[in-house]
Formats: C-alpha cells, sequence, structure tokens
C-alpha cells in the first residue's frame, strides 16, 4: 500500500486527487504546510509526497535532502499557473501534476513511486514454480531469502509475497543495504533522536518502525556490516529495537523479508555473514533462476515493457519484427531482467516503422579476446634467461610497464561497461564488495575519469551524495 503525504488544503481541487490516490489503495495522510509535513516524513515514512504550489516546495525538498530522506514531491497546481510549476520542478519536485487532476495519471504516479507493477510477468515453467511457492508461503509470517543474480527481480518477488500476505493492507518498505554506508544505514534502519549525532536536527523513524505492521525488506543484505548483523538479529529474536541516542528500546511487528545475490552460506564459512542470523532469515528460501535459464518469459517480459514505455512516452504500442524477436532469445542477458528492460526502453524511442525492428534492438557484447601481441625483438644478451622461461600472453604482455592502479582502474571501468553501468553486477564479476567498488568510482570520478552509469540513470556528482 502506497504511503502518500498530501500538503495543502483538502477542501478543494487538491482534496479530489486525494480521494482519487485513496481509491487507488493509496494511504493517506494530511498537513497544511511544508514544516508539518516534515515533521509527518521523519516520523512515519512515506513513498510520495503531493504538495500545493503555493507552498515553499523548493524548501521542503531542501530539507528532504538535508536530512537524507528520499521521498519524491510531486508538485500540485492548476495548468494556469505555468510559472509555478516552472519554479517548483527547477527547486526539484520530481514532476508537476495539474489540478483538476486526471485519476489515470494520479496512478501512473503512485506506481512509479513504489516500484511496483501488477504481478510479476512470467511465463516459464520455472518462474510458474517460483511464485507458486512464493504465494505458498506468503500468509505465514516466517521470514523468507529470497536469492537470485542482479537484475533477476528479487524486489518484484519481494512485493508479491507482500501484496499476498496477510499484511497486506500495512506497509512495505524496502531498504538497500549496500546504498549507504554503515553509519547512515544504522540510522537508516533504526531511527535516530533529535541530537543522537552531527546533522540529527530532529528525531526520526527508521525502516522498521516505518513497516510496522506489515513487511520490510533488506535488499542485498549480504553487503552489511557484521555489526549491524548482530542488531537486526535482536530485532528479529525481540521484535524490539533502539534508536540512535534513544533511552528506551522500541516495540515492532515487522515481517523481514531479504534479498541477495550472494551465497550466504560460503559467506558465512569465510566469517563474513553472521551464522545465526543466516538461519533466522533462512527459514524459508526461494531462488529466482537467472533470465537465461527461463527463455519462455523473454519475450512477455520484452513485450510488456514495450508497451509501458510507449505510453509512457506518448508512442504507439509496437510489436517486434521476427528478426527482433530472435535476436532477444538469442541473447544471454547477463543483466537479466533490468538488462531486458532497459534494452527494450531503447528499442521503443529508436524504432521507426510500424514495428519494432532489429536495427532498434541494441544488445551488448562482451568484447571479443585481443590478438596475440606481435613479437619483440631482444637483445641478445636478454633472448636466453636463466630459469624457466615465463608464460606469456598477448593480454600480459601489454601490461607490462604500466602501473598496478592504472591496470585496477581500466579493469573495473571497463567491466562496469561491460555490466551496462549495473555495480552490482560489475562488482560480482570483479570479487570485491559493492562498496569497495563505490568507493573506487569516487576516486575515479573526482580525479576526472568518466564513470558508466546504467541507463536511465544520473551521472553521479563527484561528492559523496546520499538520499
Amino acid at each position: 500500500m502506497t504511503r502518500l503525504l498530501v500538503i495543502g488544503s483538502l477542501e478543494a481541487e487538491l482534496g479530489q486527487a486525494a480521494r482519487i490516490a485513496a481509491a487507488r489503495g493509496a494511504r493517506l495522510r494530511q498537513a497544511d504546510g511544508v514544516t508539518a509535513g516534515l515533521a509527518a516524513v521523519r516520523g512515519e515514512g512515506f513513498d510520495l509526497i503531493l504538495c500545493e504550489v503555493t507552498h515553499d516546495v523548493g524548501w521542503l525538498v531542501s530539507a528532504l535532502d538535508a536530512e537524507r530522506i528520499a521521498c519524491p514531491v510531486v508538485a500540485c497546481g492548476r495548468n494556469a499557473d505555468a510559472a509555478s510549476a516552472v519554479r517548483a520542478i527547477q527547486a526539484g519536485a520530481k514532476e508537476f501534476l495539474p489540478l483538476p487532476p486526471d485519476a489515470d495519471l494520479i496512478a501512473a504516479m503512485i506506481q512509479a513511486a513504489t516500484g511496483e507493477p501488477d504481478a510479476p510477468v512470467h511465463r516459464d515453467p520455472a518462474m510458474a514454480a517460483v511464485l507458486r511457492r512464493a504465494e505458498g508461503v506468503a500468509r505465514a509470517e516466517a521470514s523468507v531469502l529470497i536469492t537470485g543474480e542482479s537484475g533477476t527481480g528479487k524486489e518484484v518477488l519481494a512485493r508479491h509475497i507482500h501484496r499476498h500476505s496477510r499484511r497486506a493492507g500495512g506497509p512495505f518498505v524496502a531498504l538497500n543495504c549496500a546504498a549507504l554506508p554503515e553509519a547512515l544505514l544504522e540510522s537508516e534502519l533504526f531511527g535516530h533522536e533529535k541530537g543522537a549525532f552531527s546533522g540529527a536536527v530532529a528525531s526520526r523513524r527508521g525502516k522498521f518502525e516505518q513497516a510496522d505492521g506489515g513487511t520490510l525488506l533488506l535488499d542485498e543484505i549480504g553487503e552489511m556490516d557484521p555489526r549491524l548483523q548482530a542488531k537486526i538479529l535482536r530485532a528479529l529474536q525481540e521484535r524490539e529495537i533502539d534508536r540512535l541516542g534513544g533511552a528506551a528500546p522500541v516495540k515492532v511487528d515487522v515481517r523481514i523479508l531479504a534479498a541477495t545475490n550472494r551465497d550466504l552460506s560460503a559467506e558465512v564459512a569465510a566469517g563474513r555473514f553472521r551464522e545465526d542470523l543466516f538461519f533466522r532469515l533462512n527459514v524459508v528460501a526461494i531462488a529466482i533462476p537467472a533470465l537465461r535459464e527461463r527463455p519462455a518469459d523473454i519475450l512477455p517480459i520484452a513485450e510488456h515493457y514495450a508497451r509501458r514505455y510507449a505510453e509512457a512516452n506518448g508512442m504507439p504500442v509496437r510489436g517486434f519484427s521476427p528478426v527482433a524477436r530472435a535476436a532477444l532469445l538469442s541473447h544471454p542477458w547477463p543483466g537479466n531482467v533490468r538488462e531486458l528492460e532497459n534494452t527494450v526502453h531503447r528499442a521503443v524511442l529508436l524504432a521507426e516503422g510500424d514495428e519494432i525492428g532489429e536495427a532498434a534492438i541494441e544488445l551488448h557484447r562482451p568484447a571479443p579476446r585481443s590478438a596475440a601481441a606481435p613479437a619483440v625483438s631482444v637483445p641478445a644478451a636478454e633472448a636466453a634467461p636463466t630459469g624457466p622461461a615465463p608464460v606469456r600472453t598477448g593480454g600480459i604482455t601489454a601490461l607490462v610497464g604500466r602501473k598496478m592502479e592504472d591496470v585496477e582502474r581500466d579493469l573495473i571501468l571497463e567491466t562496469l561497461t561491460h555490466c551496462l553501468g549495473n555495480r552490482t553486477r560489475a562488482a560480482e564479476i570483479l570479487g570485491i564488495s559493492i562498496r569497495t567498488l563505490r568507493n573506487k568510482l569516487h576516486e575515479y570520478r573526482a580525479a576526472g575519469a568518466e564513470v558508466p552509469v546504467a541507463p536511465g540513470q544520473m551521472p553521479v556528482p563527484a561528492f559523496p551524495a546520499f538520499g
């Protein structure tokens, strides 16, 4: 259920928008002004904010950014007030909702805010079996561990479990454990009191409290620091959490779903993940197969995204030509559903004519191995070395004379390019943690290097940004 905050009077057209949102399943909260709205966000957490342009939208967006609260703000006003709409967008509002409101537009905004499709798109028997298992355990209260490669749809499955559970009327809250450094992640999870640390200008409820009565998804939990793992274990066992700077524990009623692209049993064996927490989370395990292992899903998912992005861009809905279908079916999809979505989005925008043809299907192909380096003449004194001759390959020989840090930089950036900017997948291939990769990319960007980003993702500035 979408948690929606409406800032402004409900007596006129904004009230009509609120009623439409409620009819579409949103849980509403109203605030008279931006100051009261910010206090509500700190206390409860929301998926989307509708704010009348008569209020200071720019101040609200800045305040949310300053407290690292990630919640999109949609400015609302009459079409005739174009200047206010432009100012709101320039101030950081995600979108502008013209009043009187359009029901379909509100529904689209709610869906975009929650990232929640109607249901997982599938046709392959392997995925059908996964969904049967998920729906079978949904009504239980047990924790579920969802595993699978990056981009397979672990959060989509988690939302599907929530919708079929007895907690469906409560909130669904997701947190990517790899997206924040340890200090901020602890505050995001457990909340904090005013003055608990530098920058804690007001009390704030964490994700556990925001998910009270509902479901909390801990995504990429394999990246979590062991110290925080101990606190998560206590929250699961005692059903209570401690806010940072708090004087007393807070009771919470939350069902935990966890997701990871790592082999947690191997992480336990390596001492990087607590065994007791692993068993707590792994009451029921659901493994999502890679897209290449469920080929019957490729075309239905592609057609789903072709419709979505055609409608979103005001373009006609077109099918794929036979050659384009063959191209989609023959690709290995190392980035799984996320890569397929990006490919189809691009194709919808690039296609010409009545069909989406092969020319619009831009697929990432792994770079071919470089040819062997040409022979290099060496002085006679160096031609007869003592001891065993070293094994030389074209690739290794080409690296001789370069600094280690330069080689490492090029390897990381090329791997990220290969993964279409997907950092989690790149970290997997490189065998490093997402935190290590993020720190390396920050160094390269600060030095002026161009860092690949996933399609549709905004370039990251050359300084840490949390939100």
